[in-house]
């Protein structure tokens, strides 16, 4: 296994194709993970066709390319192997998959639909310098369609709405509004953190974020945003590695100064949490990116280990009564268990029903045009969970499990954050 970015045999397309056959090899023998994702499926069916009859070596390139094609980068299958380092057969295909992305797109290009989908922060910017009109624009049919033919995003797709003051702009505010931007009442800091918002949080759902600092501050944390920039994981969705390394060092340079000054990297999205966490060190490797990742942590880390501490305000007033909670693939791929259904359930008057199904739509996969409907069939099983538990609320700590769960099922979901807010009576500002 070669996953050394900085080597010539990580991109050559022959290094590529004998791995890809090793693995399909193991995992043709285990199969474990033939329920988890449309890709295993896919290569079990390729493998097993009478043309083939179990002989790796005579699968077709286009089949090799197929399996790679339908990953979504879920993450589960790491964690669900046996055969993942130090084991000496070394399998990460979730790795693998990003690499023959990566490899493809330096020999033949970055395609045009998964750069747009990669330029994340280009299309908040606009879109929330423009908004509403651009909120407006997204929803004509025509434009949709526009879309959908150049830019490959299917046009019934639903997408995040832009807002004009996105949080950074609240946050800043918000702080020339105090002194120091933080309740210094209740003595000293219960715990020092840098947030990394997220792009979704900056552009499209700020009041996340808003909530987020509320609930911390109430909590006696210190928060600061320092600078930062997409965690880079759209574009390394779609090969484009150059540009999702040139996002990581700046990140890494920003957050690794935070970390440095004594401040937990506290994420509040999953997907940006398990980069920092698992992807900075691999695709930065210096020591700045492995502090980053050992000091990150998901918002609702942060909050259980102060309940843990006995540091966490228990005094909630609103209860919000049944909720739906979806835990997120890339929380469960952190391997940190359900903190935000736990800390939910410790609302008085709560009762949670866990839900542990995929949303098939991580990333950027889920919105174009080639695996929209395979993406909302494979997400079907989670519409219908949430149904029969007869939830009044549904949550997720994953904000594009929310539009695919919006869009499923005709209700959007909450941050986890956002209901704890509500508990606490954390008027909005």
């Amino acid at each position: 296994m070669t996953l050394d970015i900085d080597t010539a045999e990580f991109w050559d397309p022959a290094k590529v194709g004998t791995e890809l056959r090793r693995v399909y090899d193991i995992c043709a023998g285990c199969r474990r993970c033939v329920g988890l994702c449309p890709s295993f499926k896919v290569m079990f069916d390729r493998i097993d066709a009478p043309a083939v009859d179990g002989d790796v070596e005579k699968l077709p390139v286009a089949d090799l390319e197929e399996v790679v094609d339908l990953c979504y980068q879920c993450k589960l299958c790491y964690n669900h192997c046996p055969y993942t380092p130090p084991h000496r057969w070394q399998i990460d295909f979730p790795r693998l998959m990003l690499r023959a992305r990566a490899a493809e797109a330096r020999r033949r290009g970055v395609r045009l639909q998964d750069r747009m989908l990669g330029a994340t922060e280009l299309l908040g910017k606009v879109g929330s310098l423009t908004a509403p009109l651009s909120n407006w624009v997204n929803e004509l049919a025509v434009h949709r369609a526009f879309v959908q033919a150049i830019a490959g995003i299917h046009r019934k797709r639903t997408l995040p709405r832009f807002h004009r003051e996105t949080f950074g702009k609240w946050f800043a505010r918000r702080r020339r509004g105090s002194v120091d931007g933080a309740d210094r009442s209740r003595g000293p800091a219960t715990a020092r953190v840098a947030l990394f918002a997220t792009c979704t949080v900056e552009y499209h759902q700020p009041a996340i974020g808003r909530a987020a600092v509320r609930v911390l501050e109430r909590n006696g944390v210190d928060v600061t945003l320092p600078p930062q920039r997409c965690c880079g994981m759209p574009y390394l969705d779609g090969g484009a590695m150059d540009q999702a390394r040139a996002l990581v060092r700046e990140n890494v340079k920003r957050l690794a100064a935070a970390a440095r000054d004594g401040r937990e990297i506290v994420a509040l999205g999953p997907t940006c949490g398990y980069m920092l966490k698992q992807e900075y060190p691999w695709l930065d490797g210096s020591e700045d990116a492995k502090l980053v990742a050992s000091r990150t942590r998901d918002v609702f880390e942060l909050l259980a280990r102060l309940q843990t501490e006995g540091k966490l305000d228990m005094n909630f007033t609103r209860p919000p009564g049944p909720i739906a909670y979806h835990v997120p693939c890339h929380l469960r791929a952190q391997n940190i268990g359900h903190k935000s259904a736990d800390l939910l359930g410790a609302i008085p008057g709560a009762r949670v029903s866990v839900i542990e199904k995929c949303s098939a739509v991580d990333g950027t996969w889920g919105f174009k045009k080639e695996y929209f409907a395979l993406s909302l069939k494979v997400a079907q099983p989670l519409f219908d969970a949430i149904g029969a538990c007869g939830a009044g609320r549904i949550a997720t700590d994953c904000p594009l499990a929310a539009l695919q769960i919006a869009q499923g099922t005709g209700r959007a979901p909450s941050h986890p954050i956002q209901i704890l807010a509500e508990a606490y009576g954390l008027e909005a500002d």
